[in-house]
């Protein structure tokens, strides 16, 4: 009940026809943390049965009242208005029947209002959309952080928050002001909420949700009307009303911001909405709008993105047809024109050069840098010339646009449709068909399709696959617009029936999509979907007992009761995930020596980077068990399972993956205070090793104490910087030049490999990435390709707007391809730096957070201050400025270099894998 006679917030509730979801805005509001507050239902004179639900609403609640209008207005502002002219507190705000407030809205806003003493407070909208119960946020970039602005003209990007909904008013400011919702027209909030942006001296802005917009699939409101013209027209007419009202206030310097938001929001619906009109609602469409955007100054469209500019252009000048190719853009940023044409080396949307400087200025593509980017980053567009449907096969005709040329003749495709887990992928023949075109024909079977057991209820999307020179990319599958729908009942096994459609996605880029629903026994069983899922956790427990750690811990010790397979090596690097690191270089010298010596080798995820003749295992399996069990040689470089104790009779090589610079073992704080017997497990799998592979002196100072190392040292250096050591050999020069082609770097580019390590805290994060790229290309791009090489713990993609300056390392199985190809490295605090050094190249290292690091809870062996081979950088600035000076880096640091070698590369002879493989496998000794 109200605690004065006066509320505090008055709650303006608009209904029309809305009976059933009324109640629920109204006690949104009468469920609000702020008890003190009056709900004002304005109905805008509803037919149905609105007003008996609305006055039982004020029957049950003193704080409900109820004013209906007399005569339907067929908007919103008159409802609103009634709701200002009755309000009773000294704060009003707005709400639609078909939306909620959150539970803390009133008071929360109320609250700052009045500590501010603001003129109204605005806060972020959560946008629930109800066919897949997700939600979005409006425009959260402006309720990053609470702040009071002293007026529009100090944060004019507000202007795009031009929702009523999602504000408390102070109710003096809208009366005093003579504020009204305009009446008789669309897009009312538009004007008030620009005309309350201009009048306000102060208001305030608060970083949590303040209201929550239902969006029902069902229905049908003024905004998702875009494809009528008149809702164009009224876009238009209110848009002139703010500009009127601009100009009447004296206010024309807000032109430009407005014109900006109208652009980037209003109008950009619109754009997005093109390619699904036809030809004839498009030229009407251009018609009406084109005068107003005419009326735009230059300067504003030059602040937008160049997918932006170039679609308007094409618009304003007549290319209408054109503008909707471009307009996909919008759904998928990275989508190739269908042609380019360069005039003095600068290239232009679309097959003609052109005709004046605004179209030069306008459709200029040299931003995108396409001639510099790398398959799996540049722009290409798949799209379907024709489809059909033969039964259960659908048959697509496609023309391919790679109007920069990233294909060549050993690119492979494919298209792949996925409906459960493994797709179904159908090899696909690019036939060029003219300068940058290519076509293909595919035929897609969808009964091979898989659905699993129980079927699908899904809806995918066809994708095309390129695959060169070890890239790898999927692109979408363009439809038509106007193509027609395919229907087909298909049964995938006996009890397997399933509905689907085959059509033009209507929103988005317009992908072609597939949907599959269960039908027959299928569909019955749907109901039962959350008890089938119980019942497969139970049976997963008793599988994980099966052939789990338990299962496969009693397998492996029965098999290693048998005698070893003599010369049988089981080989394992990085963990599995490739044919890398230390274990590579001596599996090739033991080739290279043809010793007697059966390897296996261990892979846990792609296999791709294995030689074909090499025979794998799949890490973790019962047959990897086995292997283990069996072999007289263990060689792997990160510490093998500890479920595997070592048999009697077989021998372990402990090559590891590189220098210490960070603690290790039991110098690392959670090791040292684990329990005895996490400490004891981590004790044995060490004492498993008969031998260790050391790189220098200071490793052995540091790793082999921290690990209490029993194991024979072999002190050869890393095998794995053997060609690091001889660089400049011939068969390593041509490795340098092979990685740089799959890298797609341009002749005569510099390549800095950028190769930090993982944050303990942060991993798999992207939070080592430390390093501000678009800043960087800025300085660099002319000149320089930066590699990334991201930690296995941490994750990194590159921004397709970067594509040109950035390329992915992470697809080679081993760092060395990198570190040949490459003029310097970036580094931080990884152990990389110590093998890079065999090169004698320049090493910077970026280390923003160095303090963080230092002092966090692993500790570090060393202050890199001391021991660093290069400059330690903290600023994009200081770090391009080294980049562009690698002499003068070269003669300032060269005896810290020259220390550094000492230190960490004293054993590094570049005969490391010979001297390896006689201690270990020909029974030689090496100190």
């Amino acid at each position: 009940m109200p605690t004065s006679d006066v509320p505090d917030v008055s709650v303006v509730v608009i209904v029309y026809n809305d009976e059933e979801r009324l109640p629920r805005a109204v006690r949104s509001v009468l469920d609000q943390t702020l008890n003190n507050l009056e709900v004002i239902i304005a109905d805008d004179c509803s037919t149905d049965g609105t007003e008996r639900v609305a006055r039982a609403l004020e029957a049950a609640d003193p704080r409900v009242r109820y004013a209906r209008l007399e005569e339907n207005s067929g908007g919103c502002s008159a409802p609103r208005n009634r709701g200002i002219a009755i309000a009773r507190a000294p704060y009003v705000m707005f709400l639609d029947s078909d939306d909620e407030l959150p539970r803390h809205a009133c008071k929360s806003m109320l609250l700052v209002a009045e500590e501010a003493g603001v003129d109204f407070v605005t806060g972020e909208v959560t946008r629930l959309y109800e066919a897949s119960d997700t939600t979005g946020l409006w425009y959260p970039h402006l309720f990053a952080e609470q702040r009071v602005v002293a007026g529009i003209a100090e944060r004019p990007e507000y202007f795009f928050d031009h929702l009523s909904t999602n504000k408390l008013y102070r109710t003096g400011f809208i009366r005093d002001n003579g504020l009204a919702f305009p009446e008789g027209i669309h897009y009312e909030d538009q004007l008030f909420s620009a005309q309350a942006y201009t009048l306000a001296e102060t208001f305030a802005v608060v970083p949590w949700s303040v209201y929550t917009w239902r969006l029902a699939p069902e229905s049908v409101s003024i905004s998702s009307s875009r494809h009528k013209i008149q809702n164009v027209r009224d876009r238009i007419g209110v848009a002139r009303l703010i500009d009127a009202w601009l100009e009447e206030r004296g206010e024309t310097g807000l032109r430009a911001e407005k014109d900006h938001k109208f652009l980037r929001h209003d109008f950009r619906l619109y754009l997005g909405d093109l390619p699904f009109r036809d030809g004839d609602w498009i030229a009407e469409f251009a018609a009406e709008v084109t005068p107003y955007l005419d009326e735009i100054s230059d300067e504003t469209y030059e602040r937008l993105s160049r997918e932006e500019r170039v679609c308007l252009h094409l618009l304003r000048t007549g290319r209408l047809e054109e503008a909707a190719v471009a307009a996909r853009q919008f759904g998928r940023p990275q989508l190739a024109p269908r042609a380019v044409t360069e005039v003095d080396g600068v290239p232009y949307w679309g097959d003609v050069a052109p005709a004046d400087a605004a179209s030069r200025s306008e459709l200029d593509l040299g931003e995108w840098h396409l001639r510099e980017q790398a398959l799996g980053t540049g722009r290409l567009r798949h799209e379907l010339t024709s489809v059909s449907m033969l039964g259960p096969v659908l048959r697509l005709e496609i023309r391919t646009y790679d109007p920069v040329g990233l294909i060549t003749e050993d690119t492979r495709a494919s298209v792949k449709l996925a409906a459960h887990k493994t797709p179904l992928t159908v090899p696909l023949t690019l036939v060029p068909d003219g300068d940058g075109l290519y076509v293909s024909k595919a035929e897609l079977d969808l009964r091979k399709v898989p659905v699993g057991k129980v079927g699908v209820a899904t809806r995918r999307h066809p994708v095309i696959a390129l695959e060169q020179d070890g890239a790898r990319r999927t692109d979408i599958l363009l439809a038509r617009h106007d193509q027609p729908d395919f229907r087909a009942t298909l049964r995938y096994h006996k009890f397997g029936i399933h509905h689907l459609r085959v059509q033009a996605e209507q929103k988005g880029a317009g992908r072609l999509e597939v949907t599959w629903q269960r039908s027959g026994v299928l569909k019955s069983l749907e109901p039962l979907g959350p008890y089938a899922r119980k019942t497969k956790a139970k049976v997963g427990k008793v599988k994980k007992i099966l052939v789990g750690n338990e299962g496969k811990a009693t397998a492996y010790d029965a098999v290693a009761r048998l005698p070893r397979k003599r010369g049988l090596a089981v080989f394992e690097a990085v963990e599995g995930r490739g044919y890398a690191d230390n274990p590579r270089y001596v599996y090739e010298e033991l080739k290279r020596r043809a010793l007697p010596i059966d390897v296996v080798w261990a892979y846990s995820g792609s296999r791709d980077s294995f030689p074909d003749d090499v025979t794998l295992v799949k890490r973790g399996s019962f047959a990897y068990g086995r292997a283990l069990a069996r072999a007289t040689y263990w060689v792997d470089s990160h510490n093998l399972p500890y479920l595997y104790a070592k048999p009697k009779g077989t021998r372990y090589l402990q090559t590891w993956h590189g220098q210490t610079f960070k603690a290790m073992g039991f110098d690392v704080p959670s090791l040292r205070g684990a329990s005895e017997i996490e400490k004891g497990r981590f004790r044995a799998a060490v004492g498993r090793w008969d031998a260790l592979v050391c790189p220098s002196a200071e490793f052995e100072r540091t790793f082999v104490p921290a690990f209490e190392v029993q194991a024979d040292l072999i002190r050869s250096g890393y095998p794995r910087n053997d060609v690091l050591v001889r660089w400049a050999e011939p068969e390593q020069r041509a490795r340098a030049a092979a990685a740089r082609e799959a890298l797609d770097i341009p002749a005569g580019r510099k390549v800095l490999l950028y190769a930090p390590t993982f944050r303990d805290a942060a991993r798999r994060t992207g939070q080592s990435i430390r390093v501000d790229f678009e800043a960087l290309a800025s300085y660099l791009s002319d000149e320089w390709t930066v590699v990334v090489r991201a930690h296995p713990y941490d994750r990194f993609t590159v921004a397709p707007e970067l594509g040109h300056f950035l390329r992915d390392g992470s697809a080679f199985a081993d760092v060395n391809d990198l570190m040949l190809a490459s003029d310097a490295v970036l580094t931080d605090y990884s152990s990389l730096m110590f093998d890079y050094a065999n090169t004698g190249r320049p090493i910077l290292l970026y280390t923003d957070d160095y303090e963080d690091y230092k002092g966090g809870e692993r500790g570090t062996y060393y202050d890199l201050e001391e021991i660093a081979p290069g400059p330690m950088l903290t600023t994009t600035e200081d770090l391009a400025a080294a980049v562009l000076d690698l002499e003068g880096v070269r003669e300032r640091h060269a005896q810290r270099y020259a220390r550094f070698q000492e230190m960490f590369c004293s054993y590094e002879t570049g005969h490391a894998s010979k001297l390896v493989v006689d201690a270990f496998f020909e029974g030689g000794t090496h100190d």
